[in-house]
């Protein structure tokens, strides 16, 4: 029956490295959109490959939220599991989705642990990572056009248990100098979206102390060797260099008036 079935969406922008790994993971599900941001590579052939129905947007200035409202209204299921280009789905946890929208009671949308790997190895400081992924069609609102945004849901929301063998696996580039890529243009993107909160030197002080500390001692990255000290350092420069623009932003913004 349509009610339990389940539309996986994908969005891709030259993903030829990863996609094909991720498309292995989910060729078992009922229906698998692949919206793609008009790719230069070779991800389209990847996915023509698979039983994919592939529909276009033009690119979003570097974030994938607004093509992601436009995918998710192809998706012809009454479930919906989104994935990223990157990430793989483990058996277990198309299983486990499987048997929850048969459940009674079963919640509208679920957030989905994910494991990160730094330098290729496993950190148990970004563990569960949850991601609000799993939505029932029918309850979903928008996708808000803002870089790591969660869908807006009309319902219940639940969390899928923070197992392992319940989390997606994130394939990402994850070598230092990626990582310090990835942490200059995501914290350019949160200046936009946090361009109004106030901040100040003692934030810019203590907030990426206890970022590292949280990692590092409370998130139990010290058993993760010297990767984990360098990805824990690696957060805390994160929320520094976030704060640092929008305090940069602000100085400009009064400048200007």
């Amino acid at each position: 029956m349509s009610k339990y079935m389940i539309s996986v969406v994908i969005q891709t922008l030259n993903s030829g490295e990863f996609i094909r790994q991720c498309l292995d993971s989910v060729k078992d599900f009922d229906e698998i959109i692949v919206c793609d941001m008009y790719s230069d590579d070779n991800t389209l052939d990847i996915a023509k490959e698979y039983n994919t129905k592939i529909v276009m947007h033009n690119r979003c200035n570097g974030i994938v939220e607004p093509a992601r409202n436009f995918a998710l209204n192809q998706a012809t299921k009454d479930w919906i599991f989104v994935i990223d280009s990157d990430e793989v789905v483990p058996p277990e946890l198309k299983d486990y989705l499987y048997r929850i929208i048969k459940t009674d009671n079963c919640p509208d949308a679920l957030f989905i642990p994910r494991k990160n790997y730094f330098m290729n190895r496993y950190m148990r400081a970004s563990f569960p990572d949850y991601q609000l992924r799993f939505i029932r069609k029918s309850r979903f609102i928008e996708w808000p056009k803002t870089i790591h945004s969660h869908p807006v849901i009309e319902g219940v929301i639940k969390k899928v248990p923070p197992k392992k063998e319940f989390a997606f696996i994130h394939l990402e580039k994850n070598g230092i100098s990626p990582t310090a890529a990835k942490i200059n243009k995501y914290s350019d993107q949160e200046v936009e979206r946090r361009k109004y909160k106030k901040e100040t030197i003692v934030g810019l002080l203590f907030k990426p102390t206890y970022r590292f500390f949280r990692a590092y001692i409370l998130k139990r990255g010290f058993l993760d060797g010297k990767e984990g000290f360098i990805y824990a350092t690696m957060r805390a420069y994160y929320k520094y260099l976030t704060i640092a623009k929008i305090i940069e932003n602000q100085k400009l913004d009064f400048e200007n008036k």
